[in-house]
Order: structure tokens, then C-alpha cells, then sequence
């Protein structure tokens, strides 16, 4: 994204940072960016709708009665704070602080995205988080609903702008392709969907929220690996990065950074540290004397076999004895 960080070690968008004394802990521990925890088009508009009932509620009133209704600051707290932990982790840190906006419209979410640029983020994470429901939409209209989002924020700020995106795109190196074209700096790879689980009793769906696995990498890590070196962004790794293991196979793939979140909650912020360590070691003891040494050097293409990330793998392991042994 053009931002200098000091460790390819990203914290992903997650609720830690809410308190701007975690971001600083996530700094101390040797973080290069933090992507704040996301806001979504809904506060957006639920803020917006309480506006502009408050408005309507005063309009004309007598001014003693104006001291009966609550103050606007209230109606607006969820978006103001937003801004607010922004400019506090600017003035209190010295690593890129990288906000994140949660929707599905294309007009969501430009004027807030100007007011993040305005509290000074140094970047622009967007999570198009859409499930396409509706069986009458087509696969292209789905596609320019994250183009139209991307060229808007694009028209709308200066600062860099990276898209969160999902594996489900039928030609995901087309679509990555077009997003850059529209303005992306950065694609982070990959959104995982939290997907809702039935309660048989009560007969109700209800939310099921799991920490990511690091056997959770492969995905991300056969794109990004065929995606480097030919689209002109910045390649972000996401979900499974528990231990240096993960973060140095997103590297050799040809991530520019990895990105991590559930570890932390495992096992405290501190851990940066720990990942961050064993990457160094990693280093010492390969001969890498710096992190472009060895970023992409197990991309689709530098390595011997490029079609490892092809059919041809897929025909090897289905061929493999030991699989034809399992009882």
C-alpha cells in the first residue's frame, strides 16, 4: 500500500482494538499495522436515521423544550468514536494506522470514508461482506458491485485503499485484476464468512464464531502464490497465521505482509513478539538477510513447476498410495 512498516506482521480487524492502550501493546510487540475493528454501513445508517429523527424532533420546538432531548453527540456515538480512536492512536503511536469499513452498497459508505481520511488513518480496508442471496443475480453484477464500491471510495480519498475479498469468485485472478484497475492498492486474501449454524431444539439459527486453524493458510496461500508478481498491488495474507510457520509460508508465497488476529486471543497480545522472533531465527539460520531475499521465491512464477499449482498437483495427490491404503 506504499506504507513502510517495520515487521511484515499486520493485526487484522478484530474488537482488541477498540482501546487505543491495546494498539499500543500491538505496537510494543513488534506490529508493522493495525487494521481497526470494523465499522459497519449499518452503525452507519442507524447513526444517520437517529440524526435526523433528533432533527426533525427539534425543528420549530420551543427552545426550552430543546434541553428535554438528549445531545446530537449521543445519537452518534459509534461513528465518532470510530473517528476519535483514529486520532488517538495517531498521536500515540508511530505505525500506519489502517481503518476498516464493513458493507454491501456502493453509496455505504463514501462520506464516512472521507471523514477516516480526515481523522488521519493512513489506509483503507474494505470488507464487501455480501452474500449473494438472491438467485437472479448474476455473477457480473455481483463483480461491479465491488468495482462501483472500490471507484467511489477511490473518487472519494487519497489515501491507499485495500479490498478484503472471498474465494468464491468463479475467475478470481480476473476479479483481482479489475479491482486493481478500479483503484485498490491492496488485496487482503481472504474474508472468511462466518457462516450460521442451527440450534435443532429451538429451532432458531443461531451465530457460530470460531477462531481460525492454521490448516485454514492453503487457500490463501495457493493465490496469493499464483497472484504474485502479476498484478501490480500490495498481496495480503489472512486467516491461520498462529506461529512464525504460517506467516513464513504467506512470505514465500509472495505476500507483502500476513495478518493475524485469533492468535492473539489465544495467546495474548505479546505474541507478535514470539512470531515475530521466530522469523528471525527462521532467517539466520536459511541466509536471508532481508525479507525481499526470500518473499515469493516459492510464487507460481519462480518456482521449477509452475503447474504444482495446477492440475497436475491435484492429480498427484489423488494418486498417492498412502490414500489408496485408508480403510
Amino acid at each position: 500500500m506504499g506504507l513502510h512498516l517495520k515487521s511484515p506482521l499486520v493485526v487484522s480487524a478484530n474488537p482488541l482494538s477498540e482501546k487505543v492502550d491495546n494498539i499500543l501493546k500491538m505496537e510494543d510487540a513488534g506490529a508493522g499495522a493495525v487494521v481497526l475493528f470494523s465499522l459497519f454501513e449499518e452503525q452507519i445508517k442507524q447513526d444517520a436515521h437517529k440524526l435526523e429523527q433528533v432533527l426533525r424532533s427539534t425543528t420549530n420546538a420551543f427552545a426550552e423544550a430543546a434541553d428535554f432531548f438528549p445531545d446530537l453527540d449521543e445519537y452518534a456515538v459509534d461513528t465518532s468514536q470510530y473517528l476519535e480512536i483514529i486520532r488517538q492512536a495517531k498521536e500515540r503511536t508511530d505505525i500506519p494506522i489502517i481503518a476498516s469499513l464493513n458493507g454491501i452498497t456502493p453509496h455505504g459508505w463514501t462520506e464516512y470514508a472521507l471523514d477516516i481520511e480526515r481523522a488521519g488513518a493512513d489506509g483503507l480496508e474494505i470488507n464487501v461482506y455480501f452474500i449473494p442471496a438472491d438467485i437472479n443475480i448474476t455473477n457480473a453484477e455481483v463483480e461491479k458491485r465491488y468495482l462501483d464500491i472500490v471507484q467511489l471510495i477511490r473518487k472519494t480519498v487519497k489515501i491507499p485503499i485495500a479490498v478484503k475479498l472471498n474465494p468464491y469468485f468463479s475467475a478470481l485472478g480476473h476479479m483481482a485484476n479489475q479491482l486493481q484497475q478500479s483503484g485498490a492498492d491492496a488485496l487482503v486474501l481472504f474474508n472468511r464468512f462466518y457462516q450460521p449454524d442451527f440450534d435443532i431444539d429451538n429451532l432458531s439459527v443461531i451465530p457460530n464464531l470460531e477462531f481460525s486453524h492454521p490448516s485454514e493458510i492453503r487457500l490463501p496461500l495457493l493465490w496469493i502464490a499464483i497472484l504474485h508478481g502479476r498484478i501490480p498491488v500490495s498481496l495480503a495474507a489472512t486467516t491461520g497465521v498462529h506461529g512464525a510457520k504460517e506467516l513464513i509460508k504467506y512470505i514465500l508465497a509472495g505476500a507483502d505482509v500476513a495478518m493475524c488476529a485469533s492468535a492473539l486471543y489465544r495467546h495474548g497480545i505479546p505474541w507478535i513478539k514470539d512470531i515475530l522472533d521466530d522469523l528471525k531465527w527462521y532467517m539466520r539460520e536459511m541466509g536471508f538477510k532481508s525479507m525481499d531475499a526470500f518473499r515469493g521465491s516459492m510464487s507460481q512464477e519462480h518456482v521449477s513447476d509452475p503447474t504444482a499449482y495446477e492440475r497436475s498437483n491435484y492429480i498427484k495427490i489423488l494418486e498417492n498410495k498412502n490414500l489408496r491404503n485408508i480403510k
